[in-house]
């Protein structure tokens, strides 16, 4: 995952490896990450997606809802750079 800032608003991408893709999808995580900005859908591939959003300043939320979306796990929290 790589989020970035710039003039107000906000971008992510979402990468999940292939041994993951049947149980995550990018494209959801992305849109999950793009909600919590304000910002509506994204696309991409089930291994690689981005979106983005007007609000910037809740780029710590884009985490935070990317890591409830993978259901909190200790892993997600670490890869999100929330643990």
């Amino acid at each position: 995952m790589i989020g970035v800032s710039d003039e107000g608003k906000a971008g992510l991408v979402v990468g999940v490896t292939a041994d993951l893709t049947d149980t995550h999808d990018a494209r959801e995580l992305v849109r999950v990450g793009a909600e919590a900005l304000g910002g509506k859908g994204g696309g991409g591939r089930p291994d690689l997606a981005q979106a983005g959003g007007p609000d910037g300043e809740r780029a710590d939320q884009r985490l935070e809802a990317i890591a409830a979306a993978l259901g909190g796990a200790p892993e997600a929290k670490r890869s999100a750079g929330l643990a």
